[in-house]
C-alpha cells in the first residue's frame, strides 16, 4: 500500500454561490490545499450561470486533480424551482468529474455536519469554527459555502477507507 496522499475536492452547489475546498489527505493528516467560492453574476441568465460554474469547476479539477469529488446531495425544498436549478448545479458538478474520469460521491448536509461537528443540525458558524479546527486554519473559512464544502470533504475522509475513498462513487 503506498502512502501518496490522496486530494478531495468538496463542493456545495448553488446558482448563486458553489463553495469549494480541496483537502490533502495523507494518513491520520488533513491539510487544505484551497478553498473559497464560485459567484456567477446574480444578473446573468441562468444558463450563463450554470456555464460559469462548469468552467471553473473544470479548472479546479484541472488545476489540483483531485482523486475524488465530494458533492452535496440534493434534498427537496419546498420551492420545486429551487431544487430543479440546484440540481443543475449538481449536474455540472458531475459532469466535469466525469469528463475527467474522477470519482464523485455524495453526502446529505447533515451527515457532513456530523462528522465535523458531532451534530447534524449543527449552525453553519458551528461547522466554520470545527472546520478551522480540524484544518487548522488561522480563521473561519469565508464564505459559508466553501466552509461546507470543505465539511464534505472531511466527511468522505472520515466515512472511507483509503480503498474506498476513491473506489465505490455515484
Amino acid at each position: 500500500m503506498t502512502n501518496k496522499p490522496i486530494r478531495i475536492l468538496g463542493i456545495d452547489p448553488g446558482t448563486r454561490i458553489t463553495g469549494y475546498g480541496v483537502v490533502e489527505i495523507q494518513g491520520p493528516h488533513h491539510s487544505v490545499l484551497d478553498y473559497g467560492c464560485i459567484r456567477p453574476p446574480a444578473n446573468a441568465e441562468l444558463s450563463q450561470r450554470y456555464l460559469i460554474i462548469y468552467n471553473s469547476l473544470c479548472e479546479l479539477m484541472d488545476h489540483f486533480k483531485p482523486d475524488a469529488a465530494v458533492v452535496e446531495s440534493q434534498y427537496m425544498r419546498a420551492n420545486f424551482q429551487s431544487a430543479i436549478k440546484l440540481g443543475m448545479a449538481r449536474g455540472m458538478v458531475i459532469l466535469a468529474a466525469k469528463q475527467r474520469d474522477i470519482p464523485i460521491f455524495e453526502y446529505t448536509p447533515n451527515k457532513a455536519k456530523l462528522a465535523v461537528v458531532g451534530n447534524g443540525k449543527a449552525s453553519k458558524s458551528q461547522v466554520q469554527a470545527m472546520v478551522q479546527h480540524l484544518l487548522k486554519l488561522k480563521e473561519p473559512p469565508q464564505p459559508e459555502d466553501a466552509a461546507d464544502a470543505l465539511a464534505l470533504a472531511i466527511c468522505h475522509a472520515q466515512n472511507a477507507n483509503r480503498a474506498q475513498l476513491v473506489g465505490k462513487q455515484l
